[in-house]
């Protein structure tokens, strides 16, 4: 009886096997921890449900980060750089509303899901915005990875 718990063991073990398939080739795991006060005037459009706000202060991410409101005590945080290449002088979107668009090849993104709304169908594998943990504590909003 211990040979066949042993060999169901050893089974089980193999086959949980760590699936890295879905890590972003061109985008970096940077770790950081960033502060958002919703007191400080810079981040007052947080405040508001669907209002997104650029944080690129050095060390938050790659280029930075998008931070929307989503719901009353919900906050969503996306990488800046586009996901679909390399970081480089065209990566870093802009918002326009409630989306980011990277000026590289004009795709388009949501900050409600972070994922892209314009994929090409052309066979290619494109990559959704790379999301941010976020945390709140009374008026203080923490974005890590």
């Amino acid at each position: 009886m211990k040979p066949f718990f042993g060999l169901v063991l050893l089974l089980l073990f193999i086959s949980c096997e760590k699936n890295t398939s879905n890590r972003n080739p061109f985008l970096q795991e940077v770790s950081f921890r960033f502060d958002l006060n919703l007191n400080l005037p810079l981040y007052n459009g947080l405040n508001n449900i669907g209002n997104p706000v650029y944080v690129g202060n050095n060390g938050v991410g790659t280029r930075g980060a998008f931070v929307m409101r989503t719901g009353i005590d919900t906050f969503l945080a996306f990488e800046a750089s586009c996901p679909n290449h390399t970081p480089n002088n065209c990566s870093t979107m802009t918002i326009q509303g409630q989306n980011v668009i990277c000026s590289c090849e004009d795709f388009e993104y949501s900050l409600f899901t972070g994922g892209q709304l314009n994929r090409p169908d052309d066979g290619n594998r494109y990559y959704d915005l790379l999301f941010y943990r976020t945390t709140q504590s009374g008026n203080t909003v923490s974005i890590s990875n």
